[in-house]
């Protein structure tokens, strides 16, 4: 499931014990979720020793460390850099589709994310540390149009499915169908400081036109992160905007997802695309999650009641009694040219893909679904006409198939990324044993 290791890296010149410096790699420092904390009780990961700190590899980034780490390998010995690779390796959790199951018959895009949608970046920002008071939280920011955004608006729409949580910038939204900011994503009372720093960073860096009402959701961290110590500031939404990126996205514990709970093992952030076939073009659909809902019980991956047959003498719940507080985030995004009655259509889908897995819509749960479409361009604050395409309704069906599909696989993806976290007053949530998800999946669908 998950175990320490860690390397003291010495100079193959003469064998002197040799500090590396985190911000060798400020993409994996910023982008990946990769965080320094003090050298102590290092609960679950792999690490590395640097500078009397730790460096924190999380599962869904170890792609990208590992391509660090044979960046490095010829200025330190190689032959332990690469041991400590391999080692890596033995411990990292896969998506689901790595482990050999698939969801739906809809193609998926190149990475099978959100990013596969032409222009779409997203960024990370996690906080895991014990001192002054315990975080596991972050900020996770989608960012359409290659940041183009501010000024380049999408049409958007958005569904309510259970309405205890918050959405900031909705009203508006809704009455005039356009989105006009990146999308943050963060813990329940970090939603102004997320919303502020979007709001400042628009004004400072983007040259935004006219008043701003930026969209940040929110899922409830506070069984494994001390919520009331207000960890998020202005510079982690920065943080998160400025690593912004294309291709391979991060799941699990990283970002706004870093301390979330979903169907009571360890939750987080997860993404899943398709590439939809109208009659004449070809389009992206993707989707990311911020999964934090959901009893064991109700669980499945692709109509098998996993959560149900998981042994929880082995698999423990992370609680005694619930915590209050269980949601979800799904966006979507597409490059179709739909309009906004259309984009709320499609979010309103994703409550299919979210029954699909388990999830019913409880009465404390804040289930907010927003889609957005980049197939038109909307120039902020014009007063000439515009033209604008529109996909017929009757070519839609596809893609309510892609949303059901992605939605379901991408809240998968996020169970099987994350990685078991002990956090505030002790709570530990537990990863989903992927070695017993195969093998209850092989015995309910052998032949799939």
């Amino acid at each position: 499931m998950g175990a320490s290791c860690s390397l003291d890296i010495k100079s193959g010149q003469d064998a002197r014990t040799t500090n590396l410096n985190i911000w060798d790699a400020p993409e994996l420092a910023l982008g990946a979720g990769i965080h320094s904390r003090s050298v102590g009780k290092i609960e679950r990961g792999l690490t590395t020793k640097l500078n009397q700190k730790t460096l924190y590899v999380t599962r869904a980034n170890n792609l990208q460390f590992q391509t660090y780490l044979q960046s490095i390998s010829d200025k330190y010995n190689a032959k332990l850099v690469n041991q400590f690779s391999l080692n890596c390796k033995k411990v990292i959790q896969k998506r689901l589709r790595d482990l050999g199951i698939t969801i739906g018959h809809v193609p998926t895009g190149l990475h099978n994310a959100i990013t596969d949608v032409p222009g779409i970046l997203v960024g990370h920002h996690s906080v895991i540390q014990d001192e002054p008071h315990i975080a596991r939280t972050g900020v996770t920011m989608i960012v359409p149009r290659n940041g183009e955004i501010w000024n380049d608006y999408a049409f958007a729409g958005c569904h309510s499915f259970n309405g205890n949580g918050e959405m900031t910038g909705l009203l508006w939204l809704e009455e005039s169908g356009m989105l006009g900011s990146p999308i943050g994503i963060t813990n329940t009372h970090a939603v102004g400081t997320v919303r502020d720093a979007l709001v400042s960073y628009c004004v400072e860096y983007a040259n935004g036109k006219g008043f701003l009402l930026p969209i940040v959701a929110e899922t409830y961290d506070g069984w494994l992160n001390d919520i009331n110590a207000f960890h998020i500031t202005k510079q982690h939404t920065y943080q998160a905007l400025i690593s912004a990126k294309g291709g391979l996205v991060t799941e699990g514990n990283v970002g706004g997802g870093t301390g979330m709970i979903c169907h009571e093992f360890k939750g987080g952030i997860g993404t899943s695309s398709r590439l939809v076939n109208t009659l004449d073009t070809q389009y992206t659909l993707g989707v990311l999650v911020q999964a934090n809902y959901g009893k064991r019980s109700t669980l499945r991956v692709n109509g098998v009641p996993i959560g149900y047959k998981i042994d929880q003498t082995k698999t423990p719940l992370p609680w005694d009694k619930p915590a209050y507080g269980n949601s979800i985030i799904v966006i979507i995004a597409t490059d179709a040219p739909l309009l906004p009655v259309q984009c709320k259509r499609l979010a309103k889908r994703a409550t299919i893909g979210l029954a699909r897995a388990g999830g019913l819509g409880y009465n404390s749960s804040g289930d907010i679904f927003l889609a957005f479409a980049t197939g038109n361009h909307l120039q902020a604050k014009t007063t000439e006409l515009q033209e604008l395409k529109m996909l017929p309704h009757e070519q839609i069906d596809v893609f309510f198939d892609a949303v059901v599909e992605a939605v379901e696989e991408s809240i998968i993806n996020a169970l099987t990324a994350a990685e078991t976290m002990s956090g505030f007053q002790g709570h530990t949530a537990y990863a989903l044993p992927l070695d017993e998800l195969q093998k209850l999946m092989i015995q309910y669908r052998p032949y799939d």
